[in-house]
């Protein structure tokens, strides 16, 4: 049987997974919850590769989203995204189940495919994070074998799910990654001076192959004119929380525990079902344990342990996460611990696999009545086997149909349609401000569920939108140097238009129904569209006042023979010429990972015993 063919039965179960939790979200139209956003035609702007000097969270998601609905519908493109993660994951377990049996491989990818980690990150809206997860079990086994002929263009390649997610998804895939494969390399017994050697060679080719694909957003980070941002203060608001009756570290440890109380799917944590997945989980461990002997177990064991420690930071040493992020910004990766779980999950379902292969290689003692005892130990194994295939799905059944019907497609309203026309039909320049100033939106059309607001990625300018983000009583500062320099402008209650063309800002953009502007803070604006929905004020060319002035954040300049008195203002973002370097070298490494001879993303298995 050829790895392809092994690789369908996993490929269709993924599928059909993935259909059943999406479900409504099948429809015509969007599923926007959170940090989903999707939008119809997307235009190719600034944001989209990270030039506007705010992080670049969603690098090169954005991007690789655009150039696929430049093919077919974004409504298409969203849809496919979804279902590939869920072909993916259960396709990407299976292959790591050192099992030649079916039903093992099946009951790994399914666990992996259907637990609380992906209803809490799909309903968080984090489909880039759950892009790289469902490619993880590929990078255990690719960073395995590093060192071997053609083994980092093959970590390359398992890693391409994780670069189009973005930091997030490298984040953990990395280091499960470095953790393999180190492991793997001390595993090989070299004597003395030569374990170093395979070590470090593991390590380098490791970490050179994630700078690589990392390249797209690293730089754009990196190379920020207003620096890293990291708010130590907002280590509580991320940090995990019981959402069963274990408390905090045994939600984690049952994959759960995100920090958002509101993704928690419909009737996940009761007493019952915890319990019935806890024990499930302790039963995958001890076979995991006992029974997975493949060259990367013991590199596996290590990254989900480290993975756990990582996401129970915020629960058992918040001071000392809050003075790393202090020290340096970069540690603000870890605020969401719990996305590092992710590694203790591929072990699960790969301990969950062998554990189902145990219970069908089990058979009766010697004597006369083999043949019947045979016969009937096949049967019980095959029951258990389909038991452990089917409880994922038995003990979270809220994750189905749209995690009972919490992710809906929507359309977007005619009215927006009207705005792009507008903003689009204009040729002065200047920047887009989106009010009332808040993060996260809850659309009446969209049924009142929050989502991030989609219009920086609807018009084809520069959006300014608060990022700032309120957990609780918790507020975490903006990142975006332009939302914290105009945050004192618009919060001031004052007059708003002579402000805002000295910041560079061509239009506002109310959404009404969601409280809009007050219409006197924008004396002298031109109504452009003006809607129950949303509004659309033009803020006039002419501005009193000579000069502009510097609005914090903000690059502004006289433009000779341009508006008068108004500002020409540039983000603080990297070169251009640094971020096309990056992403062509990014580019030319993916595609000679897929030409370069005998790689493969599925594991090879043993000999049938």
């Amino acid at each position: 049987m050829t790895g392809r063919t092994r690789q369908s039965p996993a490929v269709l179960t993924g599928l059909g997974l993935g259909l059943l939790a999406i479900g409504p979200g099948l429809r015509p139209g969007f599923i926007l919850s959170y940090d989903m956003v999707f939008v119809p035609d997307p235009p190719f702007t600034r944001g989209t590769f990270g030039l506007t000097g705010a992080l670049p969270r969603h690098v090169p998601s954005d991007a690789v989203v655009t150039a696929l609905a430049t093919v077919v519908p974004g409504d298409v493109v969203q849809k496919l995204l979804l279902l590939a993660i869920f072909v993916m994951a259960c396709a990407s377990a299976a292959s790591l189940v050192p099992s030649r049996r079916l039903l093992p491989r099946l009951a790994a990818g399914v666990c992996y495919t259907w637990n609380p980690y992906v209803a809490e990150r799909l309903l968080l809206g984090q489909w880039a994070l759950l892009l790289g997860y469902a490619a993880l079990p590929w990078v255990v086994g690719a960073a395995a074998g590093v060192t071997e002929r053609n083994g980092g263009w093959r970590l390359v390649r398992a890693l391409v799910p994780a670069a189009i997610g973005g930091f997030a998804g490298m984040a953990v895939s990395g280091l499960t990654a470095v953790i393999v494969a180190m492991a793997c390399a001390v595993r090989r017994e070299h004597p003395g001076a030569e374990t170093r050697v395979a070590t470090v060679r593991a390590a380098t080719r490791t970490v050179a192959a994630l700078l690589v694909v990392s390249l797209p957003w690293l730089v754009t980070g990196l190379f920020r004119s207003s620096g890293q941002m990291g708010d130590a203060s907002a280590v509580g608001a991320f940090a995990a929380r019981a959402d069963t009756p274990f408390g905090a570290l045994g939600s984690l440890l049952l994959l759960g525990g995100a920090w958002n109380a509101e993704t928690v799917p419909p009737g996940y944590g009761a007493v019952v079902t915890s319990a019935a997945w806890l024990a499930v989980v302790l039963a995958a461990l001890a076979g995991y344990a006992l029974w997975c002997r493949s060259p990367w177990a013991g590199g596996l064991a290590a990254a989900a342990l480290t993975g756990y420690l990582l996401a129970a930071l915020g629960v058992l040493v918040p001071g000392v996460l809050r003075t790393a992020i202090g020290w340096w910004a970069g540690f603000g990766v870890l605020r969401d611990g719990q996305q590092y779980v992710a590694p203790l999950a591929v072990l699960i379902a790969v301990g969950l696999g062998v554990t189902a292969d145990r219970a069908l290689r089990a058979g009766p003692a010697e004597g006369p009545r083999r043949a019947d005892g045979a016969r009937r130990a096949d049967w019980a194994g095959a029951v258990v086997g389909v038991l452990v295939t089917l409880a994922p799905l038995a003990l979270l059944p809220s994750l189905a149909w749209g995690a009972a019907g919490r992710l809906q497609a929507v359309g977007y309203p005619a009215d927006w349609a009207l705005v792009r026309r507008a903003v689009a039909a204009d040729r002065a320049p200047g920047d887009v401000l989106l009010l009332p100033w808040a993060t996260y939106r809850g659309y009446p059309w969209n049924g009142g569920r929050r989502v991030l607001d989609p219009l920086p990625r609807y018009l084809d300018r520069r959006v300014i939108t608060s990022d700032a983000v309120i957990v609780g009583t918790v507020e975490i500062a903006a990142e975006d140097p332009r939302a914290r320099g105009l945050d004192p402008v618009i919060r001031g209650g004052g007059e708003l238009t002579g402000p805002l063309a000295r910041a560079g800002i061509r239009f506002v953009v109310a959404d009404a129904g969601l409280g809009g502007v007050d219409r006197a803070r924008l004396a002298g604006a031109e109504l452009v569209v003006d809607r129950p929905d949303i509004m659309l004020y033009r803020i006039p060319e002419r501005i009193p006042g000579g000069i502009p002035e510097r609005i914090p954040g903000a690059i502004p300049e006289r433009i000779p023979g341009g508006i008068p008195g108004a500002a020409d203002v540039r983000d603080g973002g990297p070169p251009l010429w640094l971020v096309l370097l990056a992403w062509h070298i990014a580019l030319c490494m993916v595609v000679w990972s897929f030409r370069a001879p005998a790689t493969t993303l599925v594991t090879r298995l043993p000999p049938p015993s």
